[in-house]
């Protein structure tokens, strides 16, 4: 049969009928997400304190993006955007809620993720760091959304410490014996996440795989073990330690560069970083006055809040000959196109009946443009409900549900310095409309006023 076959082949060949290309592998995906990470603090968008070497090299490898726009202001309802292709107007969550002893809102069991895509194309799936989404016994598991292992923090509130006394492998929690939360001579959370990132894409090398590397960094109390070239310089504390948290974030990101090369996969494999919300400081506090994180005073806001400073975060894309290198590009996209992104890029095609709020990026990820689309939609609801979107260069924000509506002109006003409302009545009808259709009334986030709990009645006493 062998002698057969090779002599079919030879003859292919020798009639001049040309043999069918192989099929191209499939890519390898990594989603680097920091937590709270910022554009102004990495060197490649102009940041001069802290060093990123790392990073800006990626960027100088790959393409920088100046109008990348996170799901909304807060951890779990943004990640749940990205994993799920549905911006706040749709998905499920949309704010940060607690579960106690230890959680967050999970998932819904209808909800489809990234992972599962990815998972029924034979991918390999890990999430490292933390996921925030659901507990392990909920829907909003991350082995119930499509991971293969899972390694870190589930709950975010625990991930706030980086000296925990326990971290997850798999849905198994594990003991740091010493750890008390105080920070000296104790087990640095980080130094067994980014191990554990390396080992696991060594070990998965072989077959497409997918990373969500979802690093704590520089969230949370701003802990650091080690200092390193800030640790004498004037700055508080509290500076200190946040250069420190990025720059040891730049370094863990760079050994897993290194290590793709060595792998000799690198060029079957796109990374995209990015932060999870924008700018997480206000330019008064403690670390905004020194480092900036608003792009020399260009954006407004930050975390919690719906203007751009809270809502564009740094992003960077590098996949060596398919993202152009050295590029930057002022042209917007959002989470919610991840899921459809990465269903072109594997051939993939969603359940019957699955529909995204994202549109592909292939084609603008390999240097086309981004795609056209009616608008981008925001809402958030951490105390008052607010709401935002933006159509072509217009933006409209609503500060609570009975805020009067404003109006800013991005494309010559991007800091939203100027409320022109007054000015563009037929514009602020026409955001009234599509604020209206974007969303869909949903039970756990209405869009109202919160009432004040009822107080209970006084009982006489006898």
């Amino acid at each position: 049969m062998r002698q057969l076959l090779v002599w079919c082949v030879s003859v292919v060949v020798l009639c001049g009928v040309p043999l069918p290309a192989p099929a191209a592998p499939k890519p390898n995906i990594i989603f680097i997400l920091s937590d709270d990470i910022a554009q102004g603090d990495l060197g490649c968008y102009g940041q001069k304190l802290i060093q990123t070497p790392h990073l800006d090299r990626m960027a100088a490898e790959g393409t920088r993006y100046m109008q990348a726009y996170c799901g909304t202001s807060v951890c779990a309802p943004s990640r749940s955007s990205l994993m799920t292709g549905l911006h706040m107007g749709h998905c499920p969550v949309r704010a940060n809620r607690e579960i106690q002893p230890e959680g967050q809102m999970p998932l819904p069991e209808s909800t489809f993720t990234v992972a599962q895509l990815l998972k029924s194309q034979g991918y390999s799936t890990a999430c490292i760091g933390k996921w925030g989404m659901g507990m392990f016994d909920t829907s909003g598991s991350p082995f119930r959304k499509g991971f293969d292992h899972f390694f870190g923090y589930n709950c975010q509130r625990h991930a706030h410490s980086y000296f925990p006394r326990f971290l997850y492998r798999g849905d198994q929690r594990f003991e740091l014996p010493g750890n008390t939360g105080v920070g000296k001579g104790e087990t640095y959370a980080q130094n067994l996440i980014a191990d554990e990132t390396l080992r696991w894409v060594r070990d998965n090398r072989e077959r497409p795989f997918f990373l969500f590397y979802s690093v704590t960094l520089p969230h949370g109390r701003f802990e650091i073990d080690d200092q390193g070239i800030y640790q004498d310089r004037q700055w508080t504390e509290q500076q200190k330690n946040y250069a420190a948290m990025i720059t040891r974030l730049d370094s863990d990101i760079g050994r897993l560069l290194a290590l793709l090369k060595e792998l000799n996969i690198d060029e079957n494999t796109l990374v995209i970083f990015s932060g999870d919300n924008g700018s997480s400081f206000s330019p008064q506090s403690e670390i905004g006055r020194l480092f900036d994180q608003t792009m020399g005073g260009r954006l407004r806001g930050f975390k919690r809040g719906m203007y751009e400073g809270a809502l564009r975060q740094a992003a960077i894309a590098r996949w060596p000959g398919q993202v152009p290198a050295g590029r930057v590009t002022e042209e917007p996209w959002a989470f919610w196109d991840f899921l459809p992104t990465v269903a072109e890029l594997t051939g993939a095609t969603l359940p019957d009946g699955l529909t995204t709020d994202g549109q592909s990026l292939v084609s603008f990820l390999k240097g086309g443009p981004a795609p056209k689309r009616e608008y981008f939609y925001w809402e958030l609801h951490e105390g008052r409900p607010i709401q935002a979107i933006r159509f072509c260069d217009w933006k409209a924000v609503r500060n609570g549900p009975t805020a009067p509506l404003e109006l800013y002109d991005l494309k010559n006003d991007v800091g939203e310095t100027t409320d022109l409302a007054a000015q563009h009545p037929d514009v602020v009808a026409r955001a009234e409309e599509l604020l209206k259709a974007a969303r869909v009334d949903d039970p756990n986030w209405p869009f109202e006023e919160r009432r004040p709990a009822a107080k209970k009645p006084k009982t006489a006493k006898p």
